[in-house]
């Protein structure tokens, strides 16, 4: 029977897996972003949790979760989301709420990545010096999975072309992941970033964007 329980199992996470992908499709197509940027989020994510040393257990569960750090973004407005110019206060406050969204809309998962999931779309804004959103969370406050997806989506926003920015050059936006080191974000995570970079630096090209 313990085969019958692992067969169920694997099938439990496979569906879970399945429903996260779709709702991360969705929530890239509602907010202009491309799907390659979910993509080289989570596998950044997944090169991250390696360099930290977690199993390789560990390290799926939060490449396949982090595909959903956005996905409260389906409930923000499309014209704030796609805005080509600066946002207004009242507008970034807006937008801000995608993480509360995120973890309103997951409130009531089971299974274990799809809990990861919600806590991931809640905490990937929180900073390492308590001063994120939108809980004001602070280093160990914040979960490790939390404080890995900060790094990879900060990084992937920054080399990314969006309706209100260009893409910076790669050694920019390392250098901007650096000086961010104990302030924005956790020291370790960011002394594991420059660590794993040339394994970073092969995903950014081989899923970069058309």
């Amino acid at each position: 029977s313990s085969d019958v329980c692992s067969s169920d199992l694997d099938e439990t996470n496979r569906i879970q897996e399945e429903i996260i992908v779709s709702f991360a499709e969705i929530t890239e197509n509602k907010s202009g972003q491309t799907g390659q940027h979910i993509r080289r989020v989570s596998e950044y994510s997944r090169i991250l949790a390696r360099e930290l040393g977690l199993d390789e257990e560990a390290c799926e569960k939060i490449r396949i979760a982090s595909t959903m750090h956005d996905i409260g973004k389906l409930l923000i407005p499309s014209e704030i989301l796609e805005k080509p110019g600066k946002l207004t206060d009242e507008e970034y406050a807006i937008i801000q709420k995608h993480t509360t969204y995120g973890g309103q809309l997951l409130e009531n998962v089971e299974g274990e990545e799809m809990k990861l999931s919600r806590t991931i779309a809640m905490q990937h804004h929180e900073r390492y010096d308590g001063r994120g959103y939108p809980q004001k969370l602070a280093d160990d406050g914040i979960s490790l999975e939390g404080r890995i997806v900060a790094v990879a989506d900060v990084y992937d926003a920054l080399t990314s072309r969006r309706s209100y920015k260009d893409a910076w050059d790669e050694d920019r936006a390392y250098q901007e992941i650096v000086k961010g080191r104990g302030t924005q974000f956790d020291p370790g995570v960011v002394d594991a970033f420059v660590r794993a970079y040339a394994q970073i630096s092969e995903v950014w090209q081989k899923f970069a964007d058309a």
